[in-house]
């Protein structure tokens, strides 16, 4: 038994050659990237030279082919590459080092925690209030409130990193904390972060009216008793409709921009796609994006010195040279097929995503995505969950309807009564529309959401009806409510 378990983990670390190793961590580059990884590589391996663009026909392309081919098999993935995905044109895109990277505004996947702290990194704080700025932000969980007062942080940093720092001072960070982004962030209540959001709009009649409201009377607004607030306040019917409007519109849960993963969902940036996807008459053109990622090729003059030393004997110099020159080819090479199974490897994952997604990709409709997870996708494929999610990392892919992050097509599914599967976004598109067109008067409870549900044929329980309408920053019912 002890045999056999040792065999298996000896084939184990056999079946990972050394191409495939360095493919695993090529696989995780962007496109944005990939092309400072490729000259970092021709930096250090002087065998490796940038080589130009080449037509797929020329002698020269078949050339390298062969240099870079030498001796390798094709490999299982390739050949059900080849045999599997007929359907789509599967290319990669070259152009020439002069032309522009392809970027494209959309949504950007970053940390909320690395959000905060990437403000903090550019403020005009000294270094000891970025110390301290830091701590406060890992206390801060992700709907956005701090979870420690400034006695207990206070506490924690000369426990835990030795440091002693007033009070008052770490009051004073906190205080910063609560002018950045997004508005509300850093407040230890829900009154607190409404009015912070509040005070940083334009400040208006019915924007002044809404802080008195919150700050004078929020229990009674908890609580709808919008009436007792009009006495005691002696605020006339329509003041305090609008004040009310003004609240409506505010986060209560600011982190929630970022999903319940932590991660921003929409963010504005520009990024480079990984991929390119084209409509062609209802066929879907499947690319790489490779604008500005070098072409490379063996050195020719390595090429030369490697057949000029290649048959010494006698010199002891030479042949240590060429045992140099021929580990700089072979690093080359292994470098450049990693490359190419990259190449391989993205497409048929995207490709899987494609053709599960397809309905989305023709007509752009949310509703048209189906349940997918990373572990179908590897069952499509043949390849590990570890590599799906390697390929879903931080890429993204062109088409008509926008540019997005490969997360953006992974859905968890949602049972139907009928025993069909659906998506947990057709539910998400269907408890929006629920909300958008109930009586603003008397706005559905989240057991009322998940009972109209049930009747159409979706069964999802009230606190996953709570969590679908959080991840949506919708206010619950008592927020939504109108004034008579």
């Amino acid at each position: 038994m002890a045999a056999s378990k040792q065999q298996q983990i000896q084939r184990q670390q056999q079946s990972l050659l050394p191409q495939q190793i360095m493919m695993i961590k090529l696989l995780e580059v962007p496109a944005m990237e990939l092309g400072d990884r490729i000259r970092e590589e021709i930096e250090a391996n002087p065998a490796l030279e940038e080589g130009s663009v080449l037509s797929e026909n020329s002698d020269e392309m078949r050339d390298n082919q062969n240099i870079e081919e030498e001796g390798m098999e094709k490999t299982e993935l390739e050949e059900s590459y080849d045999d599997d995905i007929p359907d789509y044109k599967l290319t990669a895109r070259n152009y020439s080092p002069d032309d522009a990277l392809a970027e494209s505004p959309i949504s950007a996947e970053t940390s909320f925690h690395e959000f905060l702290s990437n403000q903090i990194d550019l403020s005009d704080l000294s270094a000891q209030d970025k110390r301290i700025a830091e701590y406060i932000v890992g206390n801060i969980n992700d709907e956005g409130y701090l979870q420690r007062s400034a006695i207990d942080m206070a506490d924690d940093i000369l426990f835990q990193l030795g440091e002693d720092y007033p009070v008052e001072q770490i009051e004073q960070v906190i205080s910063y904390i609560k002018t950045l982004e997004p508005a509300g962030v850093g407040a230890m209540s829900l009154q607190e972060c409404l009015i912070l959001q509040l005070q940083r709009k334009k400040q208006t009649p019915s924007v002044e009216l809404a802080i008195k409201v919150l700050s004078d009377y929020f229990d009674e607004f908890s609580k709808r008793q919008y009436e007792k607030i009009a006495r005691l306040s002696e605020m006339s019917e329509d003041n305090l409709k609008s004040a009310v409007a003004e609240i409506k519109k505010l986060t209560p849960k600011p982190g929630n921009s970022w999903g319940g993963n932590g991660i921003m969902e929409r963010t504005s940036g520009y990024i480079v796609p990984d991929f390119l996807l084209e409509n062609h008459e209802g066929e879907l053109h499947l690319s790489l994006n490779e604008r500005n990622t070098p072409s490379l090729r063996i050195t020719g003059e390595y090429e030369e010195m490697l057949k000029k030393y290649a048959d010494s004997k006698n010199n002891k110099e030479e042949r240590k040279a060429a045992e140099f020159i021929r580990q700089k080819i072979d690093a080359a090479n292994l470098f450049m097929e990693a490359l190419r199974q990259r190449q391989v490897t993205l497409m048929v994952v995207m490709n899987a995503i494609v053709q599960r997604q397809k309905e989305y990709f023709l007509t752009g409709d949310e509703a048209s995505l189906k349940p997918m997870i990373m572990k179908d996708v590897a069952e499509d494929t043949g390849l590990d969950v570890s590599t799906i999610s390697r390929v879903s990392n931080s890429k993204y892919v062109q088409t008509e309807f926008g540019s997005f992050p490969l997360k953006f097509f992974f859905n968890e599914k949602a049972n139907a009564e009928n025993g069909d599967e659906v998506s947990t976004r057709k539910i998400k598109q269907i408890l929006q529309r629920l909300i958008q067109e109930e009586d603003g008067k008397n706005p559905y409870s989240d057991d009322e959401l998940s009972n109209i549900l049930k009747q159409d044929g979706y069964v999802v329980a009230r606190r996953t009806v709570a969590k679908y309408r959080e991840q949506m920053n919708i206010q619950p019912a008592r927020l939504r409510k109108e004034l008579d």
